[in-house]
């Protein structure tokens, strides 16, 4: 009985390393890679679900800061916990990836407005989960059962960017129609994909041009102007 509960509690932790999510995670890669390869900036944030999550290969990013998330505590370049803002200033990331991170966080809304707050304007922002319909949510919940994970609905997310003001540009269902299969048609897994991708962009802040105030011109003694000089309304 006690090594069936290691093997469960084995199990379960690995999840995230499991054949069927590592051919889930690969097909999410290949999803974005298009639309993340036009990034650019001096900063990015990878927040994953497993500690071995690396970062993609991006030529036009500077530097990654990878988190990932294990009990309630974000570990990997820098520890805090979950329940906390992310220890970032405003507008810090030109990209934010979000590697399955809902799943695992104790907040997934607290969580995505952090990563919206920590991007900057113009800033990319990509989401990957396991989609809740379709034939792997039996098999998650089996596997995480007795944890908190939840997966989340797109469409809901969806919405929560679109209030914050983002525009999305990237929304599919990629991978295997079931996790058993190891390979993936595409007209499945436009329809009955595993997996989804989600693609907003941060909308720039608009400049409020300025008013200027015309100041009244000095006329001189002799009562005449140089070359050019605009009388003001106040004369």
């Amino acid at each position: 009985m006690k090594d069936r509960v290691g093997r469960m509690q084995h199990r379960d932790d690995d999840i995230y390393a499991s054949a069927p999510l590592r051919r889930l995670l690969d097909a999410q890669t290949c999803a974005l890679k298009p639309g993340l390869q036009r990034c650019f900036g001096a900063h990015a944030l990878l927040l994953g679900a497993t500690f071995d999550d690396a970062p993609p290969a991006l030529p036009m990013l500077g530097c990654w800061t990878s988190l990932h998330l294990v009990n309630g505590r974000y570990q990997g370049d820098l520890q805090a916990a979950a329940e906390e803002p992310l220890p970032f200033i405003d507008d810090a990331f030109e990209l934010v990836l979000l590697r399955h991170a809902l799943e695992v966080a104790p907040l997934p809304s607290s969580l995505l407005d952090e990563a919206i707050r920590v991007l900057a304007p113009g800033g990319v922002l990509a989401l990957t989960g396991v989609h809740p319909f379709g034939g792997w949510s039996p098999w998650f919940y089996w596997h995480v059962r007795g944890e908190s994970p939840v997966l989340q609905m797109p469409w809901r997310l969806r919405r929560q960017l679109e209030l914050a003001g983002l525009a999305v540009e990237q929304m599919q269902r990629v991978g295997s129609a079931w996790p058993g299969l190891k390979t993936t048609w595409r007209a499945l897994a436009g329809t009955f994909g595993g997996g989804y991708v989600l693609v907003a962009r941060k909308r720039r802040r608009l400049a409020t041009p300025l008013r200027l105030k015309p100041a009244p011109v000095r006329v001189p003694a002799n009562g005449r102007l140089s070359p050019g000089t605009r009388r003001s309304s106040a004369l």
